[in-house]
């Protein structure tokens, strides 16, 4: 009863909150605030560090309510925060853009090497215990003589997600040099960030995440047509 409780107490991240905390709010204060003159001017570093503060506030409450680290949420709040130091630095934008392409290049290396390790990182979040019935799935994978074939399509499979993030850093180095022109500690430059920022959700993040969803679609499939297990009964329901 107790452990029932626990998990029930646990608030379950909210992605409007997170969104608004992650992206819009820096967003505006980068690009509205960052002004000398006007009743809410905070002038280029000010405006930048409070837009920091927006996700590193959220990412520590998250974490100290739910004890849980979202992956997405932290890519997403290492993205705004490193985009807001860098910014306070007053780095090149050459720099800024090399910064903006390095996180996802960084997932898709590290994506690959796992693979070519057999250590697969995507497998292990697919095949995430809390989420799935991992021993069903092997089980009926082993009566089929199946697991090789299994182990070969989440192979291949993973491979896309490498692409999805490589496309991710080309996406960010090229929005990155278009956007970023001004003069880093400058009042347009803040706001080019703020710009960056805004836009690096829908031009980037939404067709990267397309590539996921589709891929992830392929394995519960291909998963439910090597196993015969449908897939409301392969996924574990608390």
């Amino acid at each position: 009863m107790e452990m029932g409780t626990e998990k029930s107490n646990k608030k379950k991240e909210n992605s409007l909150v997170s969104i608004l905390f992650n992206i819009v709010i820096p967003v505006i204060v980068m690009t509205k605030m960052n002004g000398t003159e006007g009743t809410f001017a905070l002038g280029p570093k000010v405006s930048l560090a409070v837009a920091v503060s927006f996700p590193l506030i959220y990412g520590i409450v998250h974490f100290v309510r739910s004890r849980q680290v979202n992956f997405i949420s932290v890519l997403g709040f290492v993205s705004v925060l490193l985009t807001g130091v860098f910014g306070l630095m007053e780095l090149s934008p050459v720099v800024m853009a090399i910064k903006e392409a390095s996180v996802p290049l960084i997932i898709a290396v590290v994506v690959f090497v796992s693979i070519k390790l057999d250590k697969n990182v995507v497998h292990s979040l697919f095949l995430n215990e809390d989420i799935v019935d991992v021993d069903r799935i092997y089980s009926a994978l082993d009566e089929r003589n199946s697991r090789e074939e299994f182990d070969k399509m989440f192979r291949s499979s993973s491979y896309w997600v490498v692409v999805s993030f490589l496309l991710s850093s080309i996406l960010n180095f090229t929005l990155a040099r278009i956007i970023l022109q001004s003069q880093p500690g400058t009042e347009a430059y803040t706001e080019e960030i703020g710009k960056l920022t805004g836009l690096s959700f829908p031009i980037i993040a939404v067709p990267c995440t397309i590539i996921l969803v589709v891929v992830m679609f392929y394995i519960f499939k291909q998963t439910t047509k090597l196993t015969d297990i449908p897939l409301e009964e392969m996924l574990k329901t608390k």
